[in-house]
This record gives C-alpha cells, sequence and structure tokens, in this order.
C-alpha cells in the first residue's frame, strides 16, 4: 500500500467512526469529522498533511506517478 491510499483510507474510517460516535454518544463528536474535512481540504492544495509524514516514518511506500493505473 502506498501513503496516499493509506491516508485516504484512514480519513474514511474516521470520519465514519466519528459519525457513528456522534449518533449514539454525543453530537460533540462531529467536531472530528469537521477537523478531518478541514485536514483534506487544505491537503488537497498543501499535498501534505500529518499522517503522511509518520506513515512515511512506517516505511509505507510514495507512487511513482500520478497515474491512475499505478
Amino acid at each position: 500500500m502506498t501513503v496516499e491510499r493509506v491516508v485516504r483510507m484512514l480519513a474514511g474510517i474516521m470520519i465514519l467512526l466519528s459519525m457513528s460516535l456522534a449518533h449514539f454518544l454525543s453530537p460533540y463528536w462531529y467536531l472530528l469529522t469537521a477537523f478531518v474535512g478541514l485536514n483534506l481540504l487544505q491537503s488537497a492544495f498543501t499535498n501534505w498533511c500529518p499522517a503522511m509524514s509518520v506513515l512515511r516514518v512506517f516505511g509505507l511506500k510514495e507512487t511513482g506517478s500520478a497515474s491512475c493505473g499505478r
């Protein structure tokens, strides 16, 4: 798996988890959903997010090109 793929998967898991927690526990969990959304938005412009740095330390590889075929 590549860094980009794991970041998208992690964001999806966090959004689904926070939505479930907000539904069953407290609406304050929607703040986590908003944080993940804002982080995704800023990473679209900067091509960087904190999770990418952590995943690189763990040894995940980068993609060689922006092609969807790889």
